[in-house]
């Protein structure tokens, strides 16, 4: 694997998703976490929100993206969404800074 897959963090793979969904005419929704007067980073959701994708893309068809970085692992609330939503027949995905560079992530925005 090479120093630079093992480098791009998961917020530089996340601006890297959202430029190019961008280029090819994907709309793009993320919930950005909000820093606390405690210094904790959270992401201000209800109901079941937590663990919910990193990313959702729309144009022809939705996907609902996971990405974490190439030693970055699954929490259980995100590998419940996750198979939750494939078990309702979403496109859920998990990307890697592997998938950039094989060219896979741009082959399925394209």
């Amino acid at each position: 694997m090479s120093d630079v897959a093992l480098k791009m963090s998961e917020k530089s793979l996340q601006e890297a998703v959202v430029d190019l969904a961008h280029v090819f005419g994907w709309k793009v929704a993320h919930f950005r976490p909000a820093l606390t007067s405690a210094g904790n980073w959270v992401t201000p959701v209800a109901a079941d929100g937590a663990g919910f994708v990193d990313l959702v893309l729309c144009k022809d068809r939705i996907l609902f993206v996971e990405l974490k970085a190439t030693r970055g692992q699954i929490s259980p609330a995100q590998a419940d969404w996750g198979a939750r939503l494939l078990m309702a027949g979403a496109n859920y995905l998990i990307w890697r800074p592997e998938d950039w560079r094989s060219g896979e992530i741009e082959r399925v925005l394209r």
